[in-house]
């Protein structure tokens, strides 16, 4: 495991105790509930693939995913995602003058 590595497993690590705790205060027909267990999925994932040694692998085409997207999102599995990622990430330019 490397320094961004360990970095990372530590971070994904108090998240997944804070999912954890949040999902056991919850009533039952809380609508947080679904969002909170994928969320609690993907951590657990992230961990686990860190643990085995197989962080940062597109989980379709076996590439490295760039570090950069890592950081920002250490629970990406696919190169497809990062291209998802792209889209939420561009705002449009709205000019004044329209």
């Amino acid at each position: 495991m490397n320094a961004m590595q360990e970095q990372l497993f530590w971070e994904l690590r108090k998240t997944q105790i804070e999912l954890e705790r949040s999902l056991k205060n919850k009533q039952k027909d809380d609508w947080m509930i679904p969002i909170l267990k994928d969320e609690l999925a993907d951590i657990t994932a992230a961990i686990q693939k860190i643990e085995d040694g197989n962080f940062g692998q597109c989980e379709t085409s076996g590439e490295p995913l760039p570090e950069y997207l890592l950081k920002i999102m250490p629970t990406i599995r696919s190169t497809k995602d990062s291209d998802d990622l792209e889209t939420y990430y561009r705002k449009p330019i709205i000019s004044a003058f329209f």
